[in-house]
């Protein structure tokens, strides 16, 4: 099954801006995707649609078999219990610690206590921290900070990581190990979705689709 099925979507906003005109797409599982465009092109506007933020002006979308549309807030709430957000802001909460951070983002799934707390642990293990579990975010590095983000996303085993400009504020070597370590997340059942600027470090890639956004419009291409 498609993942995230798009037929001729648009996204005019309010102001009269259209984000998004006529995109087709579609992502299976499995699939690592890279989005690229400049500041303003409809990046950050086809995440916010994939996570139910918005809602196409025209076209259909589905995203894990649910249609994005008005009118569909409940189920699409439950839609997001198998999605790994990533955003531009990491959104800890100060005063809690790196492993209470990751079960704020997992609370909503309905498991033990006990279970949520390992969860999160070995999620934290797997982005490299776990030497920061008990530390408290206003504590962390930056990097740090946004390795928790990651690890918060993966720790509800998602069937979709989307991550808004991972790569932002961050030089060369750290840009890739953060790509590289998003991209680790791919599996058969579970697609990974990048969007940056940063498309001199993505040629270092040789799988996964490149998708680039320009006034709107996309242009798909293989990698490798």
């Amino acid at each position: 099954m498609d993942l995230i099925e798009a037929k001729n979507v648009s996204l005019k906003y309010s102001d009269g801006t259209i984000a998004l005109n006529d995109i087709n797409l579609q992502v299976e599982p499995g699939e690592l995707i890279y989005i690229t465009g400049p500041s303003g092109s409809g990046k950050t506007s086809l995440l916010k649609l994939f996570m139910g933020v918005e809602y196409p002006t025209s076209g259909s979308l589905a995203v894990l078999k649910q249609p994005i549309i008005r009118g569909q807030a409940s189920k699409i709430r439950k839609l997001r219990r198998s999605i790994g957000p990533v955003f531009q802001e990491f959104r800890l909460i100060k005063g809690r610690t790196a492993v209470e951070n990751v079960m704020l983002g997992i609370r909503f799934l309905n498991i033990p206590q006990k279970q949520m707390k390992e969860d999160a642990i070995n999620a934290l293990v797997k982005v490299g921290l776990k030497h920061k579990i008990s530390t408290l975010a206003e504590n962390l590095s930056w990097g740090e900070c946004q390795r928790v983000a990651i690890a918060r996303a993966i720790a509800r085993q998602p069937l979709l990581i989307l991550a808004d400009e991972p790569t932002g504020n961050l030089d060369k070597d750290n840009a890739l190990n953060i790509l590289e370590l998003l991209t680790s997340f791919k599996d058969k059942n579970t697609a990974v979705i990048i969007t940056t600027h940063a498309t001199h470090l993505i040629e270092s890639f040789k799988e996964g689709k490149l998708i680039c956004v320009s006034n709107g419009s996309i242009r798909q291409e293989r990698l490798g």
